[in-house]
């Protein structure tokens, strides 16, 4: 009777040491999952004039085979604590409040009013006319 005890015992010793290592294990994977998950995740910090672009996520499925779900350009007014951001259209007519994650930094190139190039052409030289 007492050995039977003690194999016992033993038994939920090994089975609580087996639960440990299975818990301690669980939370590794958890860990290192994060640190993968989190390593492409880019920190988003608007400023107010950046030019952003706004994620349209009601645009209905196959609308277009190659239309983009991501319109603007717009500038960002305001940025909230609460992650909001406050942005406007490019010509200033619009403004509106959106959620920052659906917003992304706009890489085009800006077009700057007023400054334009000159560039004149001239005629080719062609080596037969020579």
């Amino acid at each position: 009777m007492e050995t039977t005890g003690t194999n016992r015992v033993t038994e939920l010793h090994e089975l609580e040491e087996f639960r440990f290592h299975a818990f301690e294990n669980a939370r590794l994977y958890k860990e290192r999952m994060k640190m993968m998950h989190d390593k492409h995740i880019l920190d988003q910090n608007f400023k107010p004039g950046d030019l952003v672009l706004l994620y349209n996520s009601r645009l209905t499925l196959f609308l277009g085979k190659l239309m983009s779900r991501w319109s603007g350009p717009f500038r960002v007014v305001q940025v909230f604590s609460s992650g909001a951001v406050e942005i406007e259209s490019e010509d200033g007519t619009n403004k509106f409040t959106v959620n920052g994650q659906r917003l992304k930094y706009y890489l085009g190139m800006v077009k700057e009013k007023g400054d334009r190039v000159v560039i004149s052409l001239e005629e080719p030289q062609y080596a037969s006319e020579e």
